[in-house]
């Protein structure tokens, strides 16, 4: 396997997580991993319900990066640690965002879009009372929303995330379908030297294909796209790095001879054997 960096997962300090970090390394370095970038979870203005009590995705980012200082430390002559973050998107957060990311020094930040207009795609409620096109075509005009309002993030994460969740997933879904909002958001995120991010994380959720969908990324390679990160969304050790060599052969597929790594909030291109 080409692919050695998992730029993309959450430890205990996530929300969503209850797995220590240290035990995230671990499992990356013995599974050959050469780099992982945590990219823990702040999503402010989360919609509350009795599962997501307020703040449950606001990161404590100081005792984030006091683990990740000490155990970068611990194991720097066995593996790469980065410092990153995962950004929850909507348009009336810019003032919150642009503040936290001045205030600390981030190697990658993934600008994610959970939320859709204030409500959650995770939730059955969202897609009740309208057909799913109306409810996918909304989600993605919201990243279109969200790029004009807010640049200051790396790559966007998982682009087509919303299929996840629909009533009938990915099953009925084409980057065809959508062609004119998607090739709106590549468009936008190309002219602002802005990246995507392959996530293997949807095929754990009974996906077939990747995030986003094959067609996507090869119409982002089209257009003139060249920033592309791999991450597996890990929430836990089991998951690290997982489907990566189906990410490979995504990206050789779509003509892509590297993938990119960021530190200091810098791309770094890694060839692809």
């Amino acid at each position: 396997m080409a692919i050695l960096s998992d730029c993309h997962l959450h430890s205990s300090h996530s929300g969503d997580s209850d797995t220590p970090m240290e035990q995230m390394i671990l499992t990356g370095i013995s599974k050959g991993l050469h780099t992982m970038c945590f990219t823990e979870h702040n999503d402010f203005d989360f919609p509350i319900t009795d599962l997501d009590p307020a703040g449950k995705f606001e990161c404590n980012i100081d005792s984030y990066l006091y683990d990740l200082i000490s155990f970068r430390e611990k194991y720097k002559d066995k593996i790469r640690i980065l410092f990153g973050l995962e950004l929850g998107m909507q348009p009336q957060l810019m003032r919150r965002h642009a503040v936290l990311i001045k205030n600390y020094d981030f190697d990658f930040v993934i600008a994610s879009s959970h939320i859709c207009n204030g409500k959650d795609p995770y939730y059955p409620a969202f897609y009740e009372g309208r057909s799913e096109e109306e409810a996918y075509s909304e989600y993605f005009q919201s990243i279109i929303d969200n790029i004009k309002k807010f640049k200051n993030f790396d790559v966007y994460g998982h682009l087509d995330y919303v299929v996840r969740y629909g009533p009938n997933k990915d099953e009925n879904y084409t980057y065809a379908k959508y062609q004119d909002l998607l090739d709106v958001i590549l468009k936008l995120l190309i002219e602002e030297g802005k990246g995507i991010e392959i996530n293997t994380g949807g095929i754990k959720k009974g996906l077939k294909d990747l995030h986003p969908c094959t067609d996507i990324v090869k119409r982002y390679k089209e257009l003139g796209g060249e920033i592309i990160t791999i991450g597996s969304d890990a929430h836990d050790t089991e998951n690290i790095a997982y489907g990566f060599d189906r990410a490979e052969a995504l990206l050789k597929e779509c003509g892509f001879k590297y993938y990119t790594i960021f530190e200091n909030r810098l791309p770094e291109f890694k060839k692809l054997v």
